[in-house]
C-alpha cells in the first residue's frame, strides 16, 4: 500500500521520560504517516511497551511532545484526553477480555462508553466487527470457552468497534501457534487496506514484524537505533541491530555499583566495603 508522505499521524519530539529518578526513555522522535503500519521492536528492557504507554495517555512524560490525529496529547485535560480516545483502539497483549461477559458484551463496551445507542443498535454493531475477525456465530459464547487465538480476534474487535483511525497492538502475535499467528498478521494488513487505519504494533516476533511493517522503529536503552523500511532494518550494520535480528547475546559489563543503586536506590561504595587483610 503508498503511503501518504505529508500527513502525520503520530508526532513524537524530544521525548523523555523517568521512572522515579530513573530515566527509560531518552530524547524520542517519531513519526507515523496516515495508513501506515509501524513496528517497534527492541530486546527486554528496551523500552517499548513504555513507549507505548505514553502513546496512549496512559502516562505523562517528563518533557516533550506526543501528537496524535495532530494533537498534543501530553497538553490535554483528561476531559480532552478521553474524547481523544475514542479515535484510538488499543489490543492489549493478553486480549484483556472481561470473563463475566459474553464476547459480544465485552466488544460492545466501547459503545457503552462512548455512544449512545440502543441495546439491539450496539448488538449489530459487535456482529458485524465479528465478521470482519472471522468469529460470527461466537458473539454469545464466554471469553472462557474461547481459544488463545479467538481471544486475540474478540479483544481486536473490540477495539475497532468504533472505526478508529488510529489502532495499537501490544504483542498480538504472544503466546500463539504459527498458524494462527499468520492469520492475524493477515488480519492486520486487510485492517489497513480495507479500512484504512494507521496501525501501531509492539512485537518482538521477527517474521510477524517483517511480514506485516511498512516500516521498523528499533529500541534500545530507551533510545532509537533505527527506523526504517524492512530492508533497511535487515540491512542495517548497526551491531546492535543486528544483535536483534540474529538472536546474538549482549556481551555488556554489568557495572555492579549501578545495578545496585538501580535496586536499592542507593548509590554503594564497592571501595568503603572492601576488607583489608
Amino acid at each position: 500500500m503508498k503511503i501518504s508522505n505529508s500527513e502525520n499521524i503520530i508526532q513524537v519530539e524530544n521525548l523523555i521520560t523517568h521512572y522515579g529518578s530513573k530515566k527509560i526513555l531518552s530524547s524520542v522522535n517519531l513519526n507515523v504517516k496516515k495508513g501506515e503500519i509501524m513496528v517497534i521492536m527492541g530486546g527486554s528492557g528496551s523500552g517499548k511497551s513504555t513507549l507505548l504507554r505514553y502513546l496512549l495517555g496512559l502516562n505523562k512524560p517528563t518533557s516533550g511532545k506526543i501528537k496524535l490525529l495532530g494533537k498534543d496529547i501530553t497538553k490535554m485535560s483528561d476531559n480532552q484526553l478521553h474524547q481523544m480516545k475514542r479515535k484510538i483502539g488499543v489490543s492489549f497483549q493478553g486480549g484483556a477480555l472481561f470473563g463475566s461477559l459474553s464476547v459480544s458484551e465485552n466488544i460492545q463496551l466501547p459503545l457503552r462508553e462512548h455512544a449512545k445507542l440502543d441495546a439491539n443498535t450496539m448488538r449489530i454493531m459487535s456482529q458485524m466487527k465479528l465478521e470482519v475477525v472471522n468469529l460470527a456465530g461466537f458473539e454469545d459464547l464466554m471469553p472462557s470457552q474461547l481459544s488463545g487465538g479467538m481471544i486475540k480476534r474478540a479483544a481486536l474487535a473490540r477495539a475497532i468497534i468504533l472505526d478508529p483511525p488510529l489502532l495499537f497492538f501490544d504483542e498480538p502475535s504472544a503466546g500463539l501457534d504459527p498458524v494462527v499467528s499468520a492469520e492475524l498478521d493477515e488480519l492486520i494488513l486487510r485492517l489497513r487496506d480495507a479500512m484504512g487505519m494507521t496501525i501501531v504494533v509492539v512485537t518482538h516476533e521477527l517474521d510477524s514484524a517483517f511480514k506485516i511493517a511498512d516500516r521498523m522503529t528499533i529500541l534500545d536503552r530507551g533510545k532509537i537505533l533505527l527506523c526504517g523500511t524492512v530492508d533497511e532494518v535487515k540491512n542495517s550494520d548497526n551491531e546492535r541491530v543486528y544483535n536483534l535480528l540474529n538472536r546474538k547475546p549482549r556481551r555488556d559489563r554489568v557495572d555492579v555499583d549501578e545495578y545496585l543503586q538501580r535496586l536499592t536506590g542507593k548509590s554503594l561504595n564497592l571501595e568503603a566495603k572492601k576488607v583489608s587483610p
